[in-house]
This record gives structure tokens, C-alpha cells and sequence, in this order.
């Protein structure tokens, strides 16, 4: 079992501005970010 990714305040608030920009969609940013889209 791998242990879950935990990401600090500042990366959390670099791809939120990313979003509210709206310039990018949200698989873009997951992309860009290494990261995966969570959809909930």
C-alpha cells in the first residue's frame, strides 16, 4: 500500500490561482502539476 501525497500550503495556493484564472482547464493543471484531477 502506498502512503498518500501530502502537498504544502504553497503548492496548494499556486494551483488554486492557476484555476481561478481560468485560462487552463483542471486536467491541464493536474497535468502540469503532476498531480491527478479529483473529481467529488
Amino acid at each position: 500500500m502506498t502512503t498518500r501525497r501530502r502537498f504544502s500550503d504553497k503548492f496548494k495556493a499556486t494551483v488554486a490561482l492557476e484555476a481561478l484564472r481560468g485560462d487552463k482547464t483542471a486536467q491541464e493543471i493536474a497535468a502540469k502539476h503532476n498531480a491527478y484531477e479529483c473529481r467529488r
